[in-house]
C-alpha cells in the first residue's frame, strides 16, 4: 500500500514538472501535498511563467557562417537557439503572423531572450524589437548548407553575395 502511494505521488510530481507547474510542486511540498487554496478557488498562482522572448539579428552577420554551417545572408529565414539541435523546426506566432523556422544558429546571448530571428524571419513575422512570442517545436529537418534559403532565392544572395569560380 505504501509503495502504491509513493508511486502515485511521484507520478503526480512528474506530471507537474512536465507542464512547467513548479509553483504547484513547491506548494505541494510545503503543505504535505494538500492545497492551501479553498475548493473552487480561481486565484492565479503567485508566479506565472513568462512567455518566450524573441529578438532579431542580421546585417552585422551577413557573409559569416552560422553555427549550423549556413552562410548568413539577407534572404536566410531561420532562428538561433542556445540548445535545440540544428534543423529543429519551430512554429512561431506573433500578432496574427505564423511562421515555421529551422534552427540554424546558436544564440541569442542577450539576457532574457530565448530566440534570435534572422532579419528575413523577423520581417515576415512583423517583429521590429524584442517581443514575446508563442512557440512550439513541430519537427526536424536535415541540416544542409542551404537550410533557411527560400526556394527561388537568387544564387548570389544564397551564397553570401559571392560567385564561385
Amino acid at each position: 500500500m505504501r509503495t502504491r502511494f509513493a508511486t502515485n505521488i511521484l507520478l503526480a510530481l512528474l506530471a507537474l514538472l512536465a507542464c512547467g507547474c513548479t509553483t504547484a510542486i513547491g506548494a505541494a511540498a510545503d503543505t504535505g501535498g494538500v492545497s492551501s487554496a479553498p475548493a473552487g478557488s480561481t486565484k492565479a498562482p503567485a508566479h506565472t511563467r513568462k512567455p518566450p522572448m524573441a529578438s532579431w539579428f542580421g546585417p552585422g552577420f551577413y557573409g559569416h557562417r552560422t553555427a549550423c554551417g549556413q552562410t548568413m545572408t539577407p534572404v536566410i529565414v531561420g532562428v538561433a537557439n542556445r540548445t535545440l539541435p540544428c534543423g529543429t523546426l519551430v512554429k512561431f506566432s506573433y500578432e496574427g503572423h505564423q511562421l515555421t523556422l529551422p534552427v540554424l544558429d546558436r544564440g541569442p546571448y542577450a539576457k532574457g531572450v530565448n530566440w534570435d530571428l534572422t532579419a528575413a524571419a523577423a520581417q515576415a513575422l512583423g517583429v521590429q524589437e524584442t517581443v514575446p512570442v508563442a512557440t512550439s517545436v513541430v519537427g526536424q529537418t536535415a541540416n544542409t548548407p542551404t537550410l533557411g534559403v527560400p526556394a527561388g532565392a537568387p544564387a548570389l544572395q544564397a551564397a553570401g553575395g559571392t560567385a564561385a569560380g
